[in-house]
């Protein structure tokens, strides 16, 4: 992530919001685009930032509270409480959120005039000065807005979860966007922009130009004159005829004189002929009948030999014939879930460590923060379940005493209460789609000191935590083992 900074951000949580932008480092590796701080792309009214990213743009804008909070619930469409008080904003503002919605109404529309067809457009509502867990209800975290206090975890995983295009905008596209969003930015160098991940050419661009143009003239070459044409015309004529006197064909009878030559064992009939018409095929028989003994010959020493082999290798064989249990061996049972249900698992991606609330979001970071785990070991994997391509990731969270683990999976299984944060997401292993597990399929299960957490989404969504396929996948894999 590339940070161009145009102008004063309005809000105090604005250097909260460049700090964590700034946090995701250069190049792509773990979240690449450019980082337009206080961009205007409404006239007169800025915001925090503009992310125009390769897969999707973000509109970054703050929003500040009176003070600090623990808990913050924040409903897009009503009024938000801290620590349990309500929050007002004006006169006519349900929430403090109000303005800053109607402000991203207008950017996106304003992207999506100037640049059609741009891919996702999502919006985040960066709130401060502090707030440890903001609490969004699951169906506003199905759609294009996501309110969060700006964190490196908690900006990682909205620009994950928000820019979702399946190609990413090539190079022209993305200066084209940020010019006109930021006429003043200064230009960016191909390099720079193939660095964070942008492509190098894009899907709408002709690609005619580029092609040989003797590739394009190469079908002309093989039609002919149409004067020749008419010659092979005429001779696809007269085999159709041939084809028709099938009799003739039944008078192939008369061909069978090879007989006779396999009749020349009569060597007083082959010694008369010999002298009138066939005195060079003479020679020829007479070689074959030289050589008929020594095959014969041959053939018997080869027989008996193999008789001899077969006669002393008849135990060896018999042993040979015992070893059949390696062939069981050599297709080793699938796991026992899948096997029983029926669905595929494989592997993208696992990690552990002992940093667990930095993996974490939501009520689980917090909880996490207050009690420190032994360990976190994440696994991604990538399923079919009845047909449909899925995701599934899975965390394995490990505390000193079984009273620790119970606390940490009320608060996981708790709605909204947040999660653990996908590993192949982060690391950028999964293949074709990444996933946005929102409206997963959640499972958990206590095991002495250990909770699994489980969510499993469809690849593409949309997805639905009541979905019987994902949940059926979410069962399954809490039987699957996770090393990290």
């Amino acid at each position: 992530m590339r940070l161009v900074r145009l102008a004063q951000q309005p809000s105090r949580v604005a250097e909260d919001v460049r700090a964590a932008l700034a946090s995701l480092g250069r190049g792509s590796n773990v979240v690449g685009g450019v980082a337009l701080v206080g961009a205007s792309p409404v006239d007169g009214r800025p915001v925090e930032a503009v992310v125009v990213m390769p897969k999707g743009v973000l509109i970054v804008i703050g929003v500040d509270l009176p003070d600090p909070a623990l808990k913050l619930e924040a409903p897009l469409g009503g009024p938000w409480k801290a620590d349990g008080w309500p929050l007002v904003h004006g006169d006519t503002s349900i929430n403090p959120a109000t303005d800053a919605l109607s402000l991203s109404a207008a950017c996106t529309h304003k992207i999506a005039d100037v640049a059609p067809g741009a891919g996702p457009i999502g919006t985040i509502i960066a709130v401060g000065p502090y707030v440890e867990t903001v609490d969004q209800p699951a169906a506003d975290l199905a759609g294009s807005v996501r309110v969060l206090y700006p964190t490196a975890t908690t900006m990682l995983a909205a620009t994950v979860s928000l820019a979702t295009a399946a190609r990413p905008r090539s190079v022209q596209q993305a200066r084209d966007l940020i010019a006109a969003l930021a006429p003043d930015a200064p230009p960016m160098p191909e390099e720079m922009l193939l660095g964070e991940g942008f492509s190098a050419y894009s899907d709408d661009e002709p690609t005619v130009v580029r092609e040989n143009p003797l590739v394009a003239i190469a079908p002309t070459v093989p039609v002919q004159h149409p004067g020749k044409q008419k010659r092979p015309a005429k001779p696809v004529v007269p085999p159709a005829p041939p084809v028709k006197p099938a009799q003739p064909a039944q008078a192939a009878p008369p061909v069978r004189p090879a007989p006779p030559v396999q009749q020349a064992p009569p060597p007083a009939a082959a010694a008369a002929a010999a002298p009138a018409d066939s005195a060079p095929k003479a020679p020829h028989q007479s070689k074959t009948v030289k050589w008929l003994p020594l095959a014969a010959i041959g053939l018997l020493v080869v027989l008996l030999v193999a008789a001899i082999s077969v006669a002393s290798g008849g135990d060896d064989t018999a042993s040979t014939q015992t070893p059949p249990p390696p062939t069981p061996a050599s297709s080793p049972p699938p796991p026992s879930s899948s096997a029983v249900e029926n669905i595929q698992f494989t592997s993208r991606a696992s990690a552990a460590d002992q940093k667990c609330a930095s993996h974490a979001y939501g009520d689980v970071q917090s909880s996490l923060q207050q009690t420190s785990c032994s360990t976190v070991k994440r696994a991604s994997f990538a399923s079919s379940i009845d047909g449909r391509a899925a995701a599934v990731t899975i965390a394995v969270v490990e505390f000193p005493n079984a009273e620790q683990a119970m606390a940490f999976k009320a608060a996981a299984d708790n709605p909204g209460g947040g999660g653990i944060l996908d590993v192949a997401t982060e690391t950028d292993q999964w293949q074709g789609d990444v996933p946005v597990f929102e409206g997963a399929a959640y499972q958990s299960s206590l095991d002495g000191n250990s909770v699994r957490l489980v969510q499993v989404v469809w690849v593409p969504g949309p997805s639905t935590p009541d979905d019987p396929g994902l949940v059926r996948g979410a069962k399954a894999a809490l039987e699957l083992p996770v090393n990290g």
